[in-house]
């Protein structure tokens, strides 16, 4: 199987962007596992989150996840945004940028952890069950 590649695409995009004088920022599925963002400014399941350097502290980006520190509302706050909840990444400028969804790789995202002495079991009834869909990732501009 593949590794996912939206990490490295992001990740590309990301210096891209910066390399060009744009503001980045993620679009993100709040709605994940393990997402830690200011839940007052989540609409309709999804945040936007300006990544840019002077806007946030501590950045830190590999191939599970970003985090960074930044203020919402004058309150400082720590962000964690898992790889598989990051639906895009654009220029706050021109929405230059990427979406995600059917990417190489975003099969290891869709699986299920599995239990050790199990996995055989758990391939067979993967295979016997249909795929689950694929949500496709929407841009909202917010101004």
């Amino acid at each position: 199987m593949l590794k996912p590649s939206r990490p490295y695409i992001i990740k590309a995009l990301y210096e891209w962007l910066l390399d060009n004088d744009l503001t980045p920022h993620l679009v993100v599925n709040a709605e994940e596992d393990n997402v830690t963002v200011p839940t007052q400014f989540v609409d309709e399941g999804q945040i936007v989150l300006n990544i840019n350097p002077s806007a946030v502290r501590d950045f830190y980006m590999d191939n599970e996840a970003v985090s960074f520190n930044a203020r919402f509302s004058g309150q400082p706050m720590d962000i964690y945004v898992p790889m598989r909840a990051i639906m895009a990444i654009y220029a706050r400028e021109n929405g230059q940028g990427m979406g995600f969804g059917s990417e190489p790789g975003i099969e290891f995202y869709l699986q299920e952890p599995a239990e050790s002495g199990v996995q055989e079991e758990k391939d067979e009834q993967v295979e016997a069950k249909e795929k689950p869909a694929v949500k496709k990732p929407a841009l909202k501009v917010v101004k």
